[in-house]
């Protein structure tokens, strides 16, 4: 059998990783809240015509927590299929996978409030 062309392997590489993230929209739930804070902190970009660095600092933020919960569901999906009855380490292992997420989660809004509160603080006192 020919081995495939550099281009579409490249191809298919992304074409996988398309139906990742796509498969992490129907399996996690948390997502969409992701997808609304992420719209919301753009929106919020924008109206304040927030500087390029702090866009590069909100788009590294939002690809941040992303990649955090695709990982996690993953890590997720990994864990139930080698052990589907409980056992404690499975669980640990989902939980740390979820603490991830949170540092990430928590991590980002504490940049957003860095970025937004002069922003707010402007808006609201003039």
């Amino acid at each position: 059998m020919p081995r495939p062309s550099y281009i579409s392997a490249r191809y298919s590489s992304f074409k996988y990783a398309f139906k990742g993230i796509t498969a992490v929209f129907r399996s996690e739930p948390n997502m969409h809240l992701h997808v609304l804070a992420s719209v919301l902190v753009f929106v919020m970009a924008f109206w304040f015509e927030v500087t390029r660095t702090e866009w590069c600092l909100l788009v590294f933020c939002v690809g941040l927590v992303w990649m955090a919960e695709i990982f996690n569901t993953a890590i997720e999906t990994l864990t139930n299929l080698v052990s589907p009855e409980f056992h404690p380490l499975a669980g640990k292992t989902k939980d740390l996978a979820a603490g991830a997420v949170l540092m990430a989660s928590i991590t980002a809004a504490v940049i957003g409030l860095i970025v937004f509160v002069p922003y707010w603080m402007r808006y609201l006192n003039s």
